[in-house]
C-alpha cells in the first residue's frame, strides 16, 4: 500500500520520480504527487486518480530540480481527494513529507499543534509530521552538509513522538542537498547509483538505475546527500552498514509483449516452479542409494524440527489459501497436527501456548502488516518461557530481504521473482512448492512415509513444470473464448474437496479481485447445507474434480448443481469420459496423483479470472481498492 520514491543526484528529479512511481503502481493507489526543492522553495504538485493526471500537470511546469520525493497514496485517513494526496508540507512550506503507513496518535498531535495556531489543509494523519518537524528547525539554517544536520535532528526528535507503523521521506526548502528517510515497521530501501541516490518502498522503483541497495531496519534514519548515505538509529548514533547487490533482471518488471503483468506472470509459472524445485530438491538423491540423506534441502537447521508436536501457520489472503494446502500436506505426509490462522484474527485472539510448536508466517512480500505483527506477538509471548515453549519461527516469502527475514529464525525463499500484478499467481504456486518441500522433508525426518513413496512424490513434483506448460498451451485460447460468455455474469460458485478445497477458495478470490464479480468457494460436500439455495441458470458452478479419493463425491455434488440448472465448468483430468458427460464446459489438465493436483488445478482458474476481467475492460493489474502489499492494518 502506498508507494514512496525519492531521488537526489545529477539529473532532473521529476522524470525519475514519475518513472519510479509508475513502477510502484502495482502497490495500489488513488492519488499521487511529487515535491522538489528549487530556488529555496518547495514545489509540490498533486493529483487525484491515476499517474497520467499528475503527469499532465507536471508537463505544464519547468522544474530542473535535482532532488525530490514522490508518492502514490492508498487512502486510509481522508478521502482520495487532491487535498489529501501526498506530499504534505507544513503551513509555511519549509518541509515536505511523504508517508507509507499510519500515525496512530496523529489526532493528539494535531490538537496540540492547532492549539499553537497551526492550520491544517487535509484530513490525513501525515500532515502533522511536517508541522512537527518545522517546529524543530532553526529560523536560520546552518550548513546542510555538517554532521547531524538540523533537518536530520528535527526528524529524529519528531519520529520519537510518533506511534504506529510508517516509512517517511522528507525534504526541506532550506536544505536542498539532503533527503531524510525513516523506517518504522514499513518497508524502505535505499539505492546507490553513480553520483546519485534513491529511496523507495520497493526496489522495483529504481531497478533501471542501480542494483546496489541498502534496506533500512526498523528504527533507522538515513540521510541522503550528493556525497553519500549516512544511517543513524533513533538515539542519533551513526550506524555502520554495507549495501548489497541484487541479482535481479530489470526485464522482470517489464511486460515483455503480454497485455498485462498478470498474464505474463501466469505464463512464468513453469519457469519459477522449476527454479524453486531445482533449489530445494536433492538431485543426487535416490532412496536406495542414499537412505541417510533427505531428498529435500531447505537449508533449515535440525533444531527447528526437534521434538515437534504441532505447527501453526499465520497468513492472509492468497497466502492463507496456500497455507490450507500446506496444512493438508503436513498432516497427511508428516502426521503433524497443523492449524491455519488468519494473521489479522490471531493478533487479537491468539491460540493457547503449546510446547514444541513451530509457527510459520506466510507472506509473499514479507511485509504484510498483520502477519508481521502476529509473528512478533508470538515471538514476544514465548520469549520469557521455559525451553518447552521456546519460540520457533519459520517464514515462507518471495522477498528474502524483507522484514519477515529479520523476525523469524529461518526462511524458505519461494524464488518466484518480482511479481507486479496485484492478484498473486506465480507467488501462490511457489508457496505451494515451498509447502511440498517442507512436508516431504518433515516426513523423511520423522519416517512417516516410506522412502519409495517420497521418491514417487518427488518424481511427480519434477514433472510439474512441463505439465503447467501443457495446460497453458492447451487452455489459453479456449478459456479466452469461454470468458466472453461470462462478461455479464454477477455470481460464481467454486467447489472442491480435500486438498483442492483451498483451490476453490483461491479461484473465487482471483475472480472477484480482478473482475469484481461476486464469487464464493465452498467445500463441495457443504453445498446441500445452504449454498445450493443460490443456484439457478444464472449462477455458474466451477467444480475441481481431480482423480483421487474424493473424485466421485465431487462429481455427485456437481450433478446436484446441474439439477438446479447451474452451468457447470469442470477442472478435470484430461480424457475423463465420465466428467465429459457431467460438465457443460471442460478445463482439462494432465492427470496426476491427487496429492499433486492443486498445482495444475489452479492454472485454468487463474486464466479464467484473467480473461473475464480483461474482456470486461478492467484494470487487471491494478484492481480497485486493492494493494499488492498490505503494509497497514
Amino acid at each position: 500500500m502506498c508507494g514512496i520514491v525519492g531521488y537526489i543526484g545529477t539529473q532532473a528529479a521529476t522524470e525519475i520520480l514519475m518513472a519510479g512511481l509508475e513502477r510502484l503502481e502495482y502497490r495500489g493507489y488513488d492519488s499521487a504527487g511529487v515535491a522538489t526543492v528549487w530556488e529555496e522553495n518547495i514545489h509540490c504538485t498533486r493529483a487525484k486518480g491515476k499517474l497520467n493526471n499528475l503527469r499532465e500537470k507536471l508537463q505544464q511546469q519547468v522544474n530542473p530540480s535535482k532532488i525530490g520525493i514522490g508518492h502514490t497514496r492508498w487512502a486510509t485517513h481522508g478521502k482520495p481527494e487532491e487535498h489529501n494526496a501526498h506530499p504534505h508540507s507544513d503551513m509555511n512550506c519549509r518541509v515536505a513529507v511523504v508517508q507509507n503507513g499510519i500515525v496512530e496518535n496523529y489526532l493528539e498531535l494535531r490538537e496540540k499543534l492547532e492549539s499553537k495556531g497551526y492550520k491544517f489543509h487535509s484530513d490525513t494523519d501525515t500532515e502533522v509530521i511536517p508541522n512537527l518537524i518545522a517546529q524543530y528547525l532553526p529560523e536560520v539554517p546552518t550548513d546542510s552538509l555538517t554532521y547531524n544536520t538540523p533537518l536530520l535532528e528535527a526528524v529524529r526528535q519528531v519520529v520519537k513522538q510518533l506511534k504506529g507503523a510508517f516509512a517517511l521521506a522528507i525534504i526541506g526548502a532550506e536544505y536542498p542537498e539532503e533527503i531524510i528517510v525513516v523506517r518504522q515497521q514499513a518497508p524502505l530501501t535505499i539505492g546507490f547509483g553513480q553520483g546519485e541516490f534513491f529511496c523507495a518502498s520497493d526496489v522495483t522503483a529504481f531497478l533501471p538505475y542501480t542494483h546496489t541497495v541498502l534496506t533500512l531496519e526498523n528504527g533507522e534514519i538515513a540521510r541522503l546527500t550528493p556525497m553519500g548515505v549516512e544511517v543513524y538509529n533513533l538515539q542519533g548514533d551513526r550506524m555502520r552498514k554495507s549495501p548489497r547487490t541484487l541479482n535481479i533482471n530489470p526485464m522482470l518488471v517489464e511486460k515483455q509483449g503480454f497485455r498485462h503483468f498478470m498474464l505474463k506472470e501466469i505464463h512464468e509459472q513453469p519457469a519459477v516452479v522449476r527454479t524453486c524445485l531445482e533449489s530445494y530438491l536433492n538431485r543426487d538423491w535416490h532412496h536406495e542409494e542414499n537412505p541417510n540423506v533427505s531428498p529435500i534441502d531447505l537449508g533449515l537447521s535440525p533444531g527447528l524440527y526437534e521434538d515437534l508436536e504441532q505447527i501453526q501457520i499465520l497468513a492472509c489472503g492468497t497466502s492463507w489459501h496456500a497455507s490450507l494446502v500446506g496444512k493438508y500436506l503436513i498432516e497427511q505426509l508428516a502426521e503433524i497436527p497443523t492449524t491455519v490462522q488468519y494473521a489479522s484474527e490471531f493478533r487479537y485472539a491468539p491460540t493457547p501456548l503449546t510446547g514444541n510448536t513451530l509457527t510459520i508466517g506466510v507472506t509473499q512480500s514479507g511485509e504484510t502488516a498483520d502477519t508481521i505483527a502476529a509473528l512478533e506477538m508470538e515471538k514476544n509471548r514465548r520469549a520469557n518461557l521455559d525451553g518447552k515453549y521456546k519460540s520457533r519461527l519459520l517464514g515462507i516469502t518471495n522477498r528474502p530481504e524483507s522484514t519477515i527475514t529479520h523476525l523469524v529464525d529461518q526462511v524458505i525463499n519461494t524464488q518466484a521473482g518480482i511479481e507486479i500484478g496485484v492478484a498473486a499467481t506465480k507467488t501462490f504456486t511457489t508457496q505451494l512448492i515451498g509447502f511440498y518441500c517442507l512436508a516431504l522433508d518433515l516426513a523423511y525426518r520423522r519416517e512417516t512415509l516410506p522412502a519409495s513413496r517420497i521418491a514417487e512424490i518427488v518424481k511427480g513434483l519434477s514433472q510439474l513444470p512441463a505439465q503447467i506448460e501443457q495446460v497453458l498451451e492447451s487452455q489459453q485460447s479456449y478459456i479466452e473464448e469461454l470468458a466472453h460468455e461470462f462478461v455479464e455474469t454477477q455470481d460464481f460458485i467454486f467447489i472442491g474437496r480435500g486438498i483442492n478445497f483451498p483451490i476453490a477458495l483461491e479461484g473465487a478470490l482471483k475472480l472477484k479481485e480482478i473482475s469484481y464479480i461476486h464469487a464464493e468457494g465452498y467445500p463441495a460436500g457443504e453445498m446441500k447445507h445452504g449454498p445450493i439455495a443460490l443456484l439457478d441458470s444464472k449462477v455458474p458452478v466451477v467444480a475441481i474434480a481431480m482423480a483421487g479419493t474424493v473424485y466421485e463425491k465431487v462429481i455427485s455434488n456437481a450433478q446436484e448443481a446441474k439439477a438446479r440448472d447451474a452451468r457447470l465448468i469442470g477442472v478435470i483430468p484430461t480424457g475423463d469420459r465420465d466428467a465429459q458427460l457431467t460438465f457443460d464446459d471442460l478445463l482439462p489438465v494432465p492427470e496426476v496423483e491427487e496429492i499433486l493436483s492443486p498445482i495444475l488445478a489452479v492454472i485454468p482458474l487463474q486464466l479464467l479470472a484473467y480473461h473475464i476481467a480483461a474482456r470486461r475492460g478492467l484494470d487487471v493489474d491494478q484492481p480497485r481498492n486493492l494493494a499488492k502489499s498490505v503494509t497497514v492494518e
